[in-house]
């Protein structure tokens, strides 16, 4: 595996040489000593988040996911949904689109995910890189259904995923792990945490690695079948340093590269990246978040024809890049408001490089070259207002989005010109708005309701680049106009003691514009908007605690439809491709007074079309989970784990009777140590 680290170190030699000139203790002026404590995290959540369907994940439970994976982690939350049902181990890399509320999608991420701060999204296709995100470096996942206006709202469409780092302090000065499947597979991962004077700093590191199972079942196999292959690796550093006694500095570096082999030898796919960031912090009287980020992608895709089982696309380079922050102050006006003033700023750039080779002759037939560049600079403003049990919330956000250099080119062999298609510069200004109140209405109930608009930008890859999932051709749309966002929810928290805890969301979203690959013929399609997607429906989750022995439950029930018109008017009616009307999820964890801890967890997603006609069903689906920590000596565990228990027979993919499998019976086995 080989790493491409350039914008790291040369992020780390400039940002640490200021973290370590800010490591002198503070002294006031009777030369005492000022205790100072940093977070590495972002400033309190505003009271906003009262108003809206908000729900965290605690540390305890991300780390005893029974796969490991930071997708399986989220899927305990209400409304949570991949495009694809397969996890980061045995799907297409860009094919891994996140939503909230079964908006539907097109492996296009309708749901914004930062991690510490920092939007995640790949800057081309706008999926998320989910096998390098650890989820024992967390803390917590704070998920926030419903649009949202401010910083970097424009990616909110569903909602919003905060995904925050654990500190030093709670990681310990060592940690790892390192298990193997029944499959002869691994997972290992290490992090080393120290005091860096008031400050701290994080190396920390991951590979998964193994054969992987067939995702193709008996019956349909063929002597190219292969299985879903995966080897994937990421290295972070983070580093937390006082610059006063209210203002922090943080530091952030993250490289990644994953392959993957997919259905049939050959079919090899790799995604890779280098992510740096810087965040100031200031928790003063006037309060300021400023974070500057920068990312790196690349990603390469071969595919193999389904009848002959030979080349016939070479996606050899997608080079992208990302680039982009904000700005969020606080000022002091009073103790009963929270005033959010900022800006943000996102930029992305990418091109993809792509042979198509003839399945007969195996002879170079085009090359092909697409991209673009996307921006969007954001206004926002928004202000809390409590009044005892009353919280009054109300937001505004300006949208500036850039849509330039679009192109796609194609030649044949000889060079001569194909096909060449220049798109035309476009600009737009884009309003948005959220409102919401929260009252507690008795003790341990409050009663809250909202509305909200939102906006998505088409990414690059729905712009410009056709794609083949073999013998389907999906073509791009460089007209496609940007998704718009219409909703409102009434819910509520009842705690009616510490031990309890329940909150149940109706809601009713519209997203206009809504971009779908729509079918044009049985083996073309292209990315269009729709006149609109509306999902209408009900979200739920519980919580229980009594003695050593812990419930959490979430439940999601979406009534979703595509409103057609026009050339889509085939379409009214129909359920949105890969959105399930109903999906649950039960978790329950035991915890002894020795360390042991036991889980079980218990999935259910109903059935969902493959695409927009309908036609070919993906059943539902209910897997068991178990998970087991036990005590041995020290700080070292036993982690027994089990995925898919019962051999639940999952359907990731269904083209015509062409199906894909996902994750079998898995069992895991191994070590821990400073969990």
């Amino acid at each position: 595996m080989r790493f491409h680290i350039l914008t790291s170190a040369t992020f780390f030699a400039v940002s640490f040489p200021s973290l370590v000139a800010a490591q002198t203790p503070v002294e006031n002026n009777e030369d005492e000593t000022i205790e100072i404590v940093v977070t590495g995290q972002g400033l309190e959540a505003p009271l906003s988040t009262l108003a809206y369907a908000a729900s965290e994940i605690t540390r305890e439970e991300i780390v005893s996911t029974t796969s490991g994976r930071i997708e399986d982690v989220l899927s305990t939350t209400a409304g949570f949904q991949q495009f694809r049902r397969s996890d980061s181990r045995s799907s297409n890399p860009s094919a891994q689109g996140v939503t909230l509320r079964a908006l539907g999608g097109n492996a296009t991420s309708r749901a914004l995910v930062l991690l510490d701060g920092v939007p995640m999204a790949d800057p081309f296709f706008g999926y998320i890189p989910l096998s390098a995100i650890s989820p024992e470096q967390l803390d917590y996942i704070r998920v926030t259904r419903g649009g949202g206006s401010g910083p970097f709202g424009a990616g909110a469409l569903a909602g919003t995923i905060e995904l925050e780092s654990a500190s030093a302090a709670t990681l310990g000065p060592v940690q790892a792990s390192l298990l193997v499947n029944d499959r002869e597979e691994t997972e290992a991962s290490a992090s080393l945490s120290s005091k860096l004077g008031a400050g701290f700093g994080v190396v920390s590191a991951r590979w998964d690695r193994g054969q992987g199972f067939y995702t193709t079942p008996t019956d349909q196999r063929v002597p190219a079948s292969a299985r879903a292959a995966f080897d994937s690796g990421s290295v972070g550093l983070r580093g937390v340093a006082p610059v006063s006694g209210d203002i922090e500095l943080q530091a952030r570096a993250l490289v990644f590269r994953d392959d993957r082999t997919l259905r049939f030898d050959g079919a090899d796919s790799s995604s890779e990246g280098q992510d740096a960031s810087l965040r100031i912090v200031g928790r003063g009287e006037w309060q300021f978040d400023a974070l500057a980020y920068v990312q790196a992608r690349n990603f390469s895709n071969v595919v193999i024809s389904s009848t002959r089982f030979v080349r016939v696309l070479d996606q050899r380079n997608n080079p992208s890049t990302g680039l982009g922050g904000k700005l969020e102050i606080r000022p002091p006006v009073g103790d009963a408001h929270t005033l959010r003033l900022g800006i943000d700023y996102r930029r992305s750039n990418g091109e993809l490089q792509e042979e198509a080779y003839s399945a007969f002759s195996g002879n170079l037939t085009e090359r092909r070259r697409a991209g673009g560049t996307n921006s969007d600079l954001g206004l926002f403003v928004e202000d809390d207002w409590w009044f005892g049990p009353l919280t009054l919330t109300g937001g505004l956000r300006a949208d500036r989005t850039v849509i330039s250099d679009g192109f796609y080119r194609a030649v044949d062999d000889s060079g001569a010109l194909l096909s060449e298609t220049r798109a035309p510069d476009r600009s737009d200004w884009s309003l948005s708005w959220r409102a919401g109140a929260a009252v507690d209405a008795a003790r341990g109930l409050r009663v809250r309701a909202a509305a909200y608009t939102g906006l998505r930008l088409p990414t690059l890859n729905e712009l410009y680049r056709p794609f083949v999932v073999f013998p389907v051709v999906t073509e791009a749309n460089a007209a496609l106009e940007n998704e718009r966002l219409e909703g409102f929810e009434v819910g509520f928290d009842y705690t009616p003691s510490r031990n309890v805890e329940l909150s149940l969301t109706a809601f009713d979203n519209r997203v206009k514009n809504a971009i779908a690959n729509v079918t044009l013929a049985p083996n073309l399609r292209q990315r269009q908007n729709l006149p609109a997607i509306d999902a209408q429906g009900v979200e739920g989750n519980l919580g229980i605690t009594r003695g050593q022995f812990r419930f959490d439950g979430s439940i999601s029930y979406t009534d979703a439809t595509i409103d057609g018109e026009g050339p889509s008017a085939t379409l009214d009616g129909n359920r949105p491709p890969q959105t399930p009307r109903f999906a649950a999820s039960a978790r329950l964890g035991w915890t002894s007074q020795g360390g042991s801890e036991l889980a079980a967890t218990l999935r259910h997603v109903s059935s969902q079309f493959e695409d927009d006609q309908q036609t070919d069903v993906l059943p539902a689906a209910t897997t068991i989970g178990a998970f087991a920590s036990i005590p041995l000596a020290g700080s070292l565990k036993l982690v027994l784990r089990g995925e898919n228990l019962t051999d639940e027979r999952i359907v990731t993919r269904n083209s015509g009777g062409s199906i894909d499998l996902g994750v079998p019976r898995t069992v895991w086995a191994g070590f821990r140590y400073g969990f």
